[in-house]
């Protein structure tokens, strides 16, 4: 049976929701505070989680933030807060998804089967693409101060380690194997996931927000990981002779 953590403080909701989806075959665990969300998501391992903005001990927006580094599953937002302002940074800070509580219980199970669909499809793809058709050199390979190690999955700018989640070194990889390359988002999903881009998905968008971010690069004039208009995306090979 797939299985959700839902973090959710008011057990009436919960209840509701874990009902519902429990009549169609999605155990749903419920979990009351934030600030314990992340031990129950690292024990129980689930296919998806699913989060309120509105929490005792760390709202939902920190948590999927401080979530996403570590989990590679679907997170998505449901909370009851009709915001532009809080949908643009939950997608920023790695959501999945944002969905209103007032969402029919119907469209909300129709959303999370299909972010659960295509999770289970993106890492049978990348299982497949790692173990057949695509050769990762195994040495580690150097830009001025910067240093990606694919063997220990490390990654260094000067002395500081920069801590990734598995798809964005996956990410970052194919950027620097191809340095002074343009790669376009469909080039990059096929590479990553097997799947071709379908001129909406804004996963390798938000992906490089984070890498920037990350790496020190700059958000409104990038010069490491530079975006080419209308084209796609190019790590810049002699942008890391300083760490800043």
């Amino acid at each position: 049976m797939t299985k959700i953590v839902f973090v959710e403080d008011d057990p009436e909701v919960g209840s509701l929701i874990a009902a519902w989806l429990g009549k169609h075959d999605i155990d749903v665990i419920i979990e009351t505070r934030g600030d314990q969300a992340e031990a129950v998501i690292a024990r129980e391992n689930p296919d998806l989680v699913l989060l309120d903005i509105m929490l005792p001990g760390k709202d939902g927006m920190s948590l999927c933030r401080d979530l996403r580094p570590k989990w590679e599953g679907p997170i998505v937002l449901l909370t009851s807060l009709d915001s532009d302002m809080n949908h643009i940074l939950s997608l920023e800070m790695g959501a999945s998804d944002y969905i209103l509580k007032t969402t029919p219980p119907a469209v909300l199970l129709a959303r999370l089967r299909l972010h659960l669909r295509q999770n289970a499809g993106a890492r049978q793809n990348v299982s497949q693409v790692a173990s057949a058709s695509v050769p990762r050199p195994q040495q580690a390979i150097h830009f001025g101060t910067f240093c990606i190690d694919p063997l220990n999955r490390q990654v260094t700018l000067g002395k500081e380690t920069i801590l990734l989640s598995t798809a964005d070194f996956e990410l970052l990889w194919e950027l620097a194997s191809h340095a002074g390359q343009i790669m376009d988002r469909d080039m990059l999903l096929k590479n990553l996931r097997g799947v071709s881009y379908d001129g909406l998905d804004r996963s390798v968008d938000v992906a490089i927000s984070r890498l920037r971010k990350k790496l020190h690069d700059s958000a409104t004039e990038p010069y490491r990981i530079k975006t080419i208009r209308n084209k796609g995306y190019l790590f810049a090979p002699h942008a890391w002779e300083t760490s800043r």
